[in-house]
């Protein structure tokens, strides 16, 4: 029972804490361009001319 006393608050913490992190990076707009990003990686920047 001793282990239960220390592992519940600390995993509420931690998931209250990622819960914290999610809206905090929505709000700074980590979300805005989803699509853009996945976009991206078919564009080929070192192309080199013959």
């Amino acid at each position: 029972m001793n282990a239960l006393e220390f592992l519940v608050p600390i995993s509420i913490a931690l998931g209250a804490l990622g819960l914290g992190l999610f809206f905090w990076a929505i709000n700074n707009g980590q979300y805005e361009d989803v699509v853009g990003a996945a976009q991206r990686i078919f564009i080929d920047d070192d192309d080199k001319p013959l």
